[in-house]
């Protein structure tokens, strides 16, 4: 049973080592950025996103500002009105984190327009797009914003749309609103506990919620503290990550979304599914599903969209194996093939 190997994934690792290499990590790809975004004022800020900073800042009035308490947007909402399953937020990216993994594609990653359609009529929640040189751009993710606008009124309709980018400057959230974003990712150790306090309530004056993603308890707490109210825990094991969200201090009245990322195993296995079904059974409400979505499965059904559909099956590594096509009890034939009949 494929619920063999995800458990052993699912043991709990050393929290301290982890969040030292994320960091470490994290600040050389700060500095990656911040000489991106550098270059990118040096050639010439389009007039859309100086408009759109612009009243960002005069909506701040220039300090820091606090969102109403019980403040939820129409993506925490959406993320959090699923009943018995858990929603998923499909990343959209050009190139994988480790290109050349055993059991992933080695071709290029179709154009975001057809992978955009794929989410969403496979049953993702939203859509994050890679808006970074190392995966994808800005236009990426405008063009999958018109892609999702195409579908209003049919069923389902548009899905949201999310930022996928290592924001360092408070430009970068002008530049997802004007692609047509409807939220951002905030990386709490990357940005810090005051940027997080200010930014969130500015990227709210443009139409933008902040899912802020932490890699530790003490960071996952930070960010409720600096009023983050969409948590994004990263971590490999999936213990950590539930520990990383548990038993938080949140304001009275406040409603807390989380989300944990699923972190791709070098196989071609599927214990990622199965990692969401623990997940959702742990008390998350969503997973963000990256290069998982991109694995060669051992048949053509094995695709992005059938990930999404098994990740969203009311199954449960309990009673079943997301690679077993027998079993007993609830979910038994809940298998891949069987989700996309």
């Amino acid at each position: 049973m494929g619920g063999v190997t995800f458990r052993a994934a699912t043991q709990s690792s050393s929290s301290s080592s982890s969040s030292t290499a994320l960091n470490a990590i994290g600040v050389l790809a700060k500095k990656a950025k911040e000489m991106e975004l550098r270059k990118y004022v040096e050639t010439g800020v389009p007039a859309s996103v100086m408009e759109k900073f612009h009243q960002m800042k005069t909506a701040s009035g220039g300090s820091s500002t606090v969102l109403p308490a019980g403040t939820t947007g129409p993506v925490q909402k959406v993320l959090t009105k699923r009943r018995g399953t858990i929603a998923v937020i499909a990343e959209y990216k050009r190139k994988l984190t480790d290109e050349g993994k055993s059991g992933f594609i080695a071709d290029e990653v179709l154009e975001p327009k057809i992978m955009s359609k794929t989410f969403r009529e496979f049953g993702a929640t939203a859509v994050a797009a890679m808006a970074d040189v190392a995966g994808g751009t800005y236009e990426d993710l405008a063009s999958i914003d018109k892609e999702q606008a195409t579908s209003k009124g049919d069923m389902p309709g548009p899905i949201c749309v999310v930022s996928s980018d290592l924001i360092v400057d408070e430009l970068q959230l002008a530049m997802a609103a004007v692609a047509g974003a409807q939220a951002v990712v905030l990386t709490y150790g990357v940005v810090g506990h005051d940027k997080c306090r200010d930014w969130i309530p500015m990227a709210h004056s443009i139409g933008l919620e902040s899912i802020v993603s932490v890699a530790t308890k003490e960071e996952a707490q930070g960010a409720i503290d600096a009023g983050g109210r969409i948590i994004l825990a990263n971590a490999f094991a999936a213990p950590d990550k539930v520990d990383m969200v548990a038993d938080l201090n949140v304001p009275e009245g406040e409603t807390i979304c989380k989300i944990a990322s699923i972190i791709a195993r070098d196989n071609k296995q599927l214990e990622e599914i199965e990692e969401a079904w623990f997940l959702r059974d742990a008390g998350f409400q969503a997973v963000w599903a990256g290069d998982c979505l991109y694995k060669a499965g051992n048949d053509p059904s094995e695709h992005a969209g059938a990930i999404i559909r098994s990740m969203i099956a009311k199954s449960s590594v309990k009673w079943a194996s997301a690679k077993a096509k027998g079993g007993k009890g609830e979910g038994a034939r809940e298998y891949l093939g069987d989700l996309l009949m």
